[in-house]
């Protein structure tokens, strides 16, 4: 059973200059949710409530928005605004949240080396905290029921554009089903006529202890950063790892355009002002 997951979110968000040059990126709204907390939300509905966030400097806010605030608590129950006492209250209860800092941004493997007291000697998920997953079951969930079924490492991918593959982490292997492979290749950012298959990771990851051995033996790669892809390469030749091809949608929330889209999405399911916002969309395409 999987009890325990990993949130790296220390990144600097240089995409998202100026705002981020004082906010943490993983705290931009989608509307009014930051995407951080759709992260957590996540992990909690696939039933792990014990969630480490790897932060880093100037990355204060999360943990505040995780932390009690009485004052805010106080004045809402003065003012009888129970929905919002009570969504504050849920909000700090959500979860059994740990911080702890990456020092230098060292990249993703090296972030996630900072888990492994931690988690201990057991798997565990890993979530990026810059990408919300848009699903009916959770997509860690749907990690956690192919690691039970097979035992290894299993990491999200989804279908890109062909004529994109170059631009994503690319995995290649033997189809055990519809959704499942058993992998022989991870590939960087591959030049498009040689990548092993148009299948991309996508941001989500169930990982066995072993990983932390895997990357304290990586050199430093692209922006002489410790690369996860690069220990999932050496982990590849010790155990087993699967890719599960995600039911859902991937919202990359690093990418300004992605953001966007993102945002109009999930205006257009919130029932208080879907038909007034969907209307607005047309009367200004229509202009």
């Amino acid at each position: 059973m999987i009890r325990k997951a990993v949130i790296p979110a220390a990144g600097l968000g240089t995409r998202f200059l100026p705002a981020t040059k004082s906010m943490p990126k993983e705290m931009l709204p989608i509307i009014d949710i930051p995407t951080i907390q759709y992260v957590v939300q996540e992990a909690v509905d696939s039933g792990i409530e014990d969630i480490l966030i790897i932060s880093g400097k100037g990355k204060r806010a999360i943990e505040d928005h995780f932390d009690r605030n009485v004052e805010l608590e106080s004045r809402l129950e003065e003012k009888e605004d129970l929905m919002w006492f009570n969504e504050m209250r849920r909000l700090a209860d959500m979860a059994n949240v740990h911080f702890v800092r990456q020092k230098e941004a060292n990249g993703l493997g090296d972030a996630i080396y900072y888990a492994r007291h931690h988690v201990g000697n057991e798997p565990f998920a890993v979530l990026l905290g810059d990408t919300i997953m848009d699903s009916v079951i959770p997509v860690t969930q749907q990690l956690m029921d192919t690691y039970e079924q097979f035992g290894g490492s299993v990491i999200a991918v989804e279908e890109v554009d062909p004529k994109k593959v170059n631009r994503y982490g690319i995995v290649g292997g033997t189809s055990l089903s519809d959704t499942i492979m058993e992998l022989s290749a991870l590939v960087e950012k591959p030049a498009i006529e040689v990548a092993p298959s148009n299948l991309a990771i996508a941001g989500r990851y169930i990982l066995t202890p072993e990983i932390f051995n895997t990357i304290e033996q990586t050199p430093k790669g692209k922006n002489n950063e410790i690369q996860l892809t690069d220990s999932l390469l050496l982990l590849l030749k010790r155990e087993n790892i699967y890719a599960h091809r995600i039911e859902g949608k991937r919202h990359d929330i690093g990418d300004k355009l992605d953001y966007l889209k993102t945002t109009v999405e999930f205006a257009l399911k919130r029932k208080e002002f879907a038909e007034p916002f969907r209307q607005f969309l047309i009367d200004i395409l229509n202009k």
